[in-house]
């Protein structure tokens, strides 16, 4: 008996499943499946915790509003996120800002931000009253606004500062300003700044308008995101079951002979 008779078969005689192609294939497809499930999963978790957090805001916005005494006895922003508020004080409109680029109802204009300072102390806080359109013509040539003097009552939510846009130059400190920082206004000003801002709400009144749109919680991104992984996910074992199955039975039979 011959060598050749003992040798092994080549690499194509044997089974699919006794070759090397074979399992680095079914690992490599399995450990993606396994990645995209975990990825969609973590998707969908992200989504649950938004969910949470904004039915934690709406039971915040149902606790009693809070005055301007007790702001100043809890004066951070933070733990105070989403309370209303009811305040009463005296608008310092020499401090008025406005911040441009800031849209409402799809219209583009500026946000009116006006420190109020606290009836009864030295503290202030900065009030986000409302929106004016712009001039397209002039971006100087601002809306008229009227800031009522002495005391007023002020109604709103607490809430972040303003949204950070992209400046293409450095920090303006004029009127008009793409953004505006809680602590270096305080710095610029030598206003007794508290660390909050408070978003004015109401009907439209003083030339300024406050249709805000509703905190967006992003839940419907992430299950886009989380729909996207798990059609990947079953993709991959679709793509898997063809090559690795499917297709070499089909083109097993269609070249199997047929008998005499």
């Amino acid at each position: 008996m011959t060598d050749s008779a003992h040798a092994s078969p080549p690499a194509s005689a044997l089974p699919r499943w006794r070759s090397a192609r074979f399992w680095v294939m079914t690992v490599a497809t399995w450990a993606m499946v396994a990645l995209t499930l975990s990825l969609g999963r973590w998707q969908l978790s992200r989504a649950d915790f938004k969910l949470e957090l904004a039915q934690a805001q709406a039971a915040r916005g149902q606790e009693p509003a809070l005055s301007e005494s007790a702001l100043i006895q809890s004066p951070d922003g933070g733990l105070n996120l989403h309370r209303r508020v009811v305040l009463q004080g005296q608008w310092l409109s020499n401090h008025t800002v406005y911040l441009d680029n800031r849209p409402m109802q799809g219209r583009t204009g500026f946000w009116v931000l006006t420190p109020l300072k606290l009836a009864g102390s030295s503290r202030v806080i900065v009030v986000q009253r409302g929106w004016v359109p712009r001039d397209f013509a002039d971006r100087s040539r601002l809306a008229p606004v009227q800031t009522p003097a002495g005391l007023v009552e002020v109604q709103g939510r607490m809430a972040l500062s303003p949204g950070k846009l992209y400046e293409f130059k450095g920090e303006e400190l004029g009127r008009i300003r793409q953004n505006l920082d809680l602590n270096g206004f305080r710095t610029e000003t030598g206003l007794d700044l508290l660390s909050a801002l408070v978003v004015q709400t109401g009907a439209p009144s003083e030339g300024l308008q406050r249709q805000w749109d509703a905190p967006n919680t992003g839940v419907d991104k992430h299950h886009g995101y989380a729909f996207q992984w798990f059609a990947l996910s079953a993709l991959l074992v679709g793509l898997y079951a063809w090559f690795q199955g499917l297709a070499p039975l089909l083109a097993l039979r269609k070249n199997k002979p047929s008998p005499d």
